[in-house]
């Protein structure tokens, strides 16, 4: 896809500038939370594994959930230029994956998901792109040529959102 395809594990954050991409492989309950600049063409990438961390101190990493993953975005989209009123958003993943053996009411993905948006709601960051849910893992390639991503699900084409 470009220069660059920079890997974005479980609970990583990162960032880069056209013509670099991203991949996140195996997104199931995690969110990928992408955020663009389409004047700069700079954009980043959280692999989201918890939707707070407000109950969590010990060995924090602030990729790891949803609200300090997109302020950890946001301020690193600063440091290459990028103005917080340009960045659009996408969120992908939040699946159901352990439905038949976890027994909390919401599902995990979900709690993500709405994490996730409710952050994004709060910085006035427009969502511009979901796809959520469902019962299968994804892995996505994010374009920083236009913010588009790649979404392959298994047994299914694969499309661009």
């Amino acid at each position: 896809m470009g220069e660059k395809e920079w890997a974005v594990g479980i609970a990583e954050v990162k960032v880069a500038s056209f013509p670099d991409s991203f991949v996140a492989y195996g997104l199931g309950s995690c969110v990928g939370v992408t955020l663009f600049d389409p004047g700069k063409k700079n954009g980043g990438l959280a692999h989201v594994m918890l939707p707070s961390s407000a109950l969590f101190t010990r060995g924090f990493v602030p990729g790891k959930y949803a609200d300090t993953a997109i302020d950890l975005l946001v301020r690193e989209l600063k440091g290459l230029g990028s103005d917080a009123g340009q960045l659009r958003a996408k969120l992908v993943g939040g699946a159901n994956m352990f439905k038949h053996i976890v027994s909390h009411p919401v599902p995990i993905g979900v709690r993500n998901a709405t994490a996730a948006r409710e952050k994004l709601r709060n910085l006035s960051i427009p969502i511009v792109g979901e796809d959520l849910g469902g019962e299968f893992g994804r892995t996505i390639q994010f374009s920083l040529e236009d913010g588009r991503i790649k979404i392959k699900k298994l047994n299914q084409p694969e499309f661009w959102l």
